[in-house]
């Protein structure tokens, strides 16, 4: 259901397998309860993913350090970055995704034209096989669905994802890569995180061009970032 990524004093960051849920459900132990069962430790979400998204997930140890990462993660000072595989060619290669969320039928959202209270994504895609593209995904805002809606808006659903019309896949093509935040300690210490993880789940993501764009995007801080 999960590897352990870092186990720090104040909290735990693991990476979620893809197709597990978050919470429990239906008399199964989601991903935190089983954490928390096998650590045999009291847990405290402060994000999370989707059931078909892997990745990378932060879970505090005290209801204090929750109470510091939801007021990290509400000001959008976690910067995310997410990878996504997609077939065909998107509307664009590089950019921004800008618009309000609303629900839609069958548990969907849909991206709307008004920038009312708007989902904001910024990305880059490089093409990594015959008909095939891997997007780096950087959200600034924290919409429900938001990377799935923003992809099937140009006209690129994730590869998987079939609630949003993507081609049927071994998984949805979904994974939290990277977390970077500033986080002060009861110490008042000021203490820098950076965590990666490159995705293990997927014979996708395990092919050369996938793995070898993956490792040119090592540092997505430092990349040149579309201007708005």
């Amino acid at each position: 259901m999960y590897r352990i990524i870092a186990d720090e004093p104040d909290f735990i960051v693991i990476s979620k397998s893809a197709n597990v849920h978050f919470h429990s459900q239906t008399g199964e132990a989601g991903v935190v309860a089983q954490l928390e069962q096998d650590r045999d430790l009291k847990l405290y979400a402060v994000h999370r993913l989707d059931t078909p998204t892997s990745g990378l997930l932060v879970l505090a140890k005290t209801a204090a350090v929750a109470k510091q990462f939801t007021a990290l993660f509400t000001a959008h000072k976690v910067q995310k970055y997410y990878l996504a595989l997609a077939k065909g060619k998107p509307k664009k290669k590089q950019g921004w995704v800008i618009g309000d969320m609303a629900k839609s039928r069958r548990s969907m959202f849909k991206l709307l034209r008004s920038k009312d209270n708007p989902a904001i994504t910024q990305f880059f895609s490089t093409s990594v096989g015959e008909g095939l593209r891997l997007y780096l995904l950087k959200p600034h805002s924290g919409k429900t669905h938001q990377l799935r809606v923003a992809l099937a808006s140009l006209g690129v659903p994730i590869l998987g994802d079939e609630l949003y019309g993507g081609a049927a896949a071994d998984r949805c093509y979904l994974h939290a890569y990277s977390l970077r935040f500033c986080y002060v300690d009861s110490h008042d210490v000021v203490h820098h995180y950076s965590y990666q993880d490159v995705p293990q789940q997927g014979e996708l993501f395990k092919q050369e061009a996938v793995l070898a764009a993956i490792a040119q995007w090592h540092e997505p801080d430092a990349l040149p970032w579309p201007a708005a």
